[in-house]
């Protein structure tokens, strides 16, 4: 993972030494298939300006803008939200993380609910 300036945070100049990064590490494969989400580090002309160069490389996928249907950590939130922090009565943060973090213990491992995905047919 390439690493970051002193105080430079998320940026797209990081962002394009990791994509550059992984285009030399992984020289072997024709295509480098990079999914990201949709900040505006991923998104930007220094980006694009990179892949106008490597593009043949290196493949971006962004991810939905918002799409809670397809990422199952969403429903855990939504009943967490539900059955905890909705209509909670604690008088402190400390007593609501106490009753947030019981309630993740109690419910680990988690089963996913169903799946947006169509699951193949058999022929």
């Amino acid at each position: 993972m390439t690493a970051g300036l002193p105080n430079e945070g998320r940026s797209s100049a990081l962002f394009v030494r990791h994509l550059d990064d992984l285009r030399c590490r992984l020289l072997r494969y024709r295509k480098i298939h990079v999914i990201c989400d949709n900040a505006r580090i991923h998104d930007c002309r220094v980006v694009w300006r990179y892949l106008q160069r490597w593009g043949e490389q290196i493949v971006m996928h962004f991810l939905p803008t918002y799409a809670p249907d397809t990422n199952p950590i969403e429903r855990i939130w939504w009943h967490l939200h539900e059955e905890i922090t909705r209509c909670h009565r604690c008088q402190t943060m400390e007593e609501l993380l106490d009753l947030v973090f019981t309630w993740l213990q109690q419910r680990a491992p988690f089963a996913v609910e169903g799946s947006v995905y169509p699951l193949p047919q058999a022929a």
